[in-house]
């Protein structure tokens, strides 16, 4: 009888099979491809085989990353509004709710634009506008018209006809408009009742499946990091990768602010302990900054909120998740207001008061199309596409979207276990018995803990968490 023993599969590092660590090798990669591509002739009117080659990658990823934003938007809304039916004088609570999150987005939309303004991030590259620009500045009242759905899914179409008189038709959604829908279905099967269950429960189990498809989609970010950076580097040179860094710093000095200035006057402003509400909501902070999404750092929002901060668990039900999809003062506020003053900058183009207070009010009301990893793509095409400036500048500051998006991601999710804290201490609902209590580590493993869940959620792990 012969015995043989298996050798053990090696395995790769944990550093190398992270998720930061493969993001920071494709920004590399990606710069050297770049490089390359540059100094080997690439231009947008010539390009190379590695140019082209970077632009597909790159482009394939912000359209799968795209493809994914309308059902999540519409879904995840409905899903949201359906908690309603669970909470006590819940009129009351959803309208303290959503006027503190316009009231936080707002202050940061702020913040935003006064850094924009006075860092400058986008000057000095020396570039001009791309040929397609019309040369467009904001309109209101084009922007109010557009906010009404001129159909149910919020389509429309736009054909373009070629030097050799071929037409193209392309498709696109206002996510403004599927956010109007979605708000009007989901407050119509409240008032149904009953007979809409089915429809309710369909919504919370497509949003389940349409999260789960967008954490494939986030896997793929690294492939996607090399052929963005790669293409904006071989287009622009040197000029960019400085003026991104500009733009980066400017970005992560703004969420500073939020996090570590705004947030701790609000939370001293209703008599609360700054020092709890960081170590209540840490664990949740730590989480959205290596998983960079909202939605999939949900269960661990909530439940921090619900057993750190002390919010009751029936509105936390509510107004947490409603925060995953509308509340993001990273992605929906500072990133959008800066990213507009340096698109602008970038390709000198000026923006008048009015463009100014035109970004102020997207940034608001465009919030709720934020929907988790997608938002930044969202608010970043609404607000240039309200303003009237180049779309072309959606793929540049994309490139470096990876390295922003854990520090937008981070506020995010700090700012939506703060609005329902305030709401609660505000209505005399808060526990702050249990706000001011020591920490116990975990969250989802803590004395308070006293429903199965808390057995149920011990792994919360990036790669175990449902995505959006």
């Amino acid at each position: 009888m012969t015995t043989s023993t298996s050798t053990p599969k090696r395995r790769l590092p944990s550093w190398a099979t992270a998720f930061g660590p493969q993001i920071i090798i494709a920004l590399a990669l990606g710069l050297g491809l770049g490089l390359l591509a540059k100094y080997t002739g690439h231009t947008e009117e010539t390009p190379t085989g590695l140019g082209a080659t970077l632009t597909v990658i790159g482009s394939s990823y912000v359209s799968l990353l795209k493809s994914a934003v309308i059902p999540l938007v519409f879904f995840a809304v409905v899903a949201s509004i359906a908690n309603l039916s669970k909470v006590t004088n819940a009129a009351r609570l959803a309208w303290q709710t959503i006027l503190w999150f316009g009231i936080t987005s707002l202050v940061s939309v702020v913040i935003g634009i006064v850094l924009g303004l006075v860092l400058r991030p986008g000057d000095g590259t020396g570039q001009a506008a791309p040929p397609e620009y019309e040369g467009r500045t904001g309109d209101w009242w084009a922007f109010l018209i557009g906010i009404i759905p001129s159909n149910f899914l919020g389509l429309g179409a736009t054909s373009k006809i070629s030097e050799a008189g071929a037409v193209t038709t392309a498709l696109n959604f206002n996510v403004l408009q599927v956010l109007v829908i979605a708000i009007t279905v989901g407050v119509a099967a409240l008032k149904v009742g009953d007979a809409a269950r089915p429809f309710l429960e369909f919504s919370t189990a497509t949003l389940a499946v349409i999260q789960k498809i967008l954490w494939w989609i986030i896997r793929l970010a690294p492939l996607g990091t090399i052929g963005l950076i790669g293409n904006a580097v071989a287009t622009y040179g040197w000029d960019t990768i400085g003026a991104l860094g500009k733009f980066s710093v400017a970005i992560y000095i703004g969420l500073a602010l939020v996090l570590f200035a705004f947030y701790p006057v609000l939370v001293r402003a209703h008599g609360l302990s700054v020092k709890q509400y960081f170590s209540g909501v840490w664990p949740a902070v730590q989480l959205a900054f290596v998983s960079r999404s909202s939605v999939g750092t949900l269960p661990l929002t909530q439940r921090v909120t619900e057993r750190n901060l002390g919010v009751p668990s029936g509105y936390a039900s509510f107004a947490v998740p409603l925060g995953a999809t509308t509340k993001m003062d990273g992605c929906a506020a500072i990133y959008p207001a800066i990213s507009a003053i340096f698109v602008a900058q970038f390709f000198g183009i000026d923006l008048g008061l009015t463009d100014y207070l035109l970004i102020a009010l997207v940034s608001v009301l465009g919030s709720a199309a934020t929907a988790g990893t997608t938002g930044a793509v969202v608010m970043l095409t609404l607000t240039l596409s309200t303003v009237g400036l180049p779309l072309a500048g959606v793929g540049l500051i994309l490139a470096v979207d990876p390295i922003l998006d854990m520090g937008r991601t981070a506020v995010n999710v700090a700012g939506q276990a703060l609005v329902p804290t305030i709401v609660a201490k505000r209505e005399g609902i808060l526990d702050e018995e249990l706000y001011n209590a020591p920490r116990h580590g975990d969250p989802f493993n803590d004395e308070f803990a006293s429903d199965s869940k808390a057995e149920s959620a011990q792994d919360i792990s990036p790669e175990k968490v449902p995505v959006g």
